[in-house]
This record gives C-alpha cells, sequence and structure tokens, in this order.
C-alpha cells in the first residue's frame, strides 16, 4: 500500500512497482489517519510510508500500526532527504527501514521484497548519521540495554553495522540459528519489533556510538 500525500507522487510509484510481476499495489492513502482502516481492510503486507504529510504524519500512522494490529504490516518510509529527522523518528517508531523517492524502481522493489520477507532495509551510515547530535537517554540497570549479555551486545553491534546473521555467523565463527536466537532475544530485551528499531534504540542506549565505528 502506497501513503503519500502528493497524488502525482503516488501515481508513479504505482506505476513503477505495478510494472513488477511479482508486487500488487492494493490501495493508496493520502493521510497517515486513512492507514489503519485501510490496513485492517486490505491487509497489505508492506506499507511504503511517507513521513512528512500535513494532516496525520507517518510517524503516528507507524505506531498506530503497531498498537492496534497484533500483525502489522512492514513499513518502509519513503522520503526527499535521508537525513529527515522525521525518518529517525518512524524507525523508532517501528519502520523496517526507509528508502529515497528518487530511488531508482528497483530499488525500491527489492527494499519492498526484502522488508516483506521478514528482513530490514538499513543503511548503517544513514543511520549513523541521523543520531549524531541525539542525547544517549540510557534506560534503568534493571532493563532495556542492561539485560544483553555480551555475546549480545556484540550481535546488536554487528547489526548496527548492517551484517546480516550470515555474515555476523561467518564474523562470530558460531551457525546460523545461534545467531537468530540471539537476534531474537536481543529484539526481546530492548522491546523493538525489528533489527532497524533495535538498532536505532542501540544509539539511545550508548551501546554504539554515532560518531566512530565500534570496532
Amino acid at each position: 500500500m502506497i501513503v503519500d500525500d502528493e497524488e502525482l507522487t503516488r501515481t508513479g510509484l504505482r506505476a513503477l512497482l505495478s510494472a513488477k510481476p511479482d508486487l500488487d499495489v492494493v490501495g493508496e492513502a493520502a493521510d497517515g489517519a486513512e492507514v489503519l482502516p485501510l490496513v485492517e481492510r486490505l491487509r497489505p503486507d508492506v506499507v511504503l510510508m511517507d513521513v512528512r504529510m500535513p494532516g496525520m504524519d507517518g510517524i503516528e500512522a507507524t505506531r498506530r500500526l503497531r498498537s492496534a494490529l497484533p500483525e502489522p504490516p512492514k513499513v518502509v518510509v519513503i522520503t526527499t532527504f535521508e537525513n529527515d529527522e522525521y525518518v529517525y523518528d518512524a524507525l523508532r517508531a517501528g519502520a523496517s527501514g526507509f528508502i529515497r523517492k528518487r530511488a531508482p524502481s528497483q530499488q525500491i522493489a527489492h527494499a519492498i521484497r526484502l522488508v516483506a520477507a521478514g528482513d530490514s532495509v538499513l543503511f548503517p551510515d544513514a543511520v549513523r548519521r541521523l543520531a549524531v547530535g541525539r542525547p544517549v537517554r540510557r534506560r534503568a540497570a534493571t532493563g532495556g540495554a542492561a539485560t544483553l549479555t555480551a555475546r549480545e551486545t556484540e550481535i546488536l553491534r554487528l547489526m548496527a553495522k548492517g551484517l546480516s546473521n550470515q555474515e555476523a555467523a561467518v564474523q562470530l565463527r558460531v551457525s546460523l540459528e545461534t545467531v537468530k536466537t540471539h537476534v531474537g532475544n536481543v529484539l526481546a530485551k530492548l522491546g523493538a519489533g525489528n533489527r532497524t528499531q533495535a538498532v536505532v534504540l542501540a544509539y539511545e542506549e550508548g551501546l554504539v556510538g554515532p560518531g566512530a565505528d565500534d570496532g
């Protein structure tokens, strides 16, 4: 489903995506307030969501999807500028990733396929730039990042670098299933709905520093 307040943008995205044989655009919305009822009726796998809209923005629409539905669709943010602070807030609200509106159609389609399959569209350098200047908000020692084991913290840092489960398994010399178990534990302990949200929370917990490579 495509959500954007500009009709021209929606029409262009629909034309580009409808040309892909494995993608089906089931609906459109021009305002965030329309998203939840349309999703409940149309049941899309992925919502391509603009964040800046004059009515309800994409951040609040993403929050409502996640709070109202037991199995909400994946959300991919579409944005004009990748350093838009709205993008960071949308990722924090549970979007699986973001992509620029002017990206080639194959990149947008690839992003949709990735999140539909349960992965995230994560650009480590871009997320790092979005995190620069934001205060670290450490949680109480009884929860959140404080409950992560050393291995789980290591996995989270590799996620922040953009490594896939398979790549992390190779680097750590452990099985893929072991990495998947650790990733699941990280998401549960941070209260994150996906890998991208976990990485955003990692910056806020101070586990990943936006100014440098974390080794």
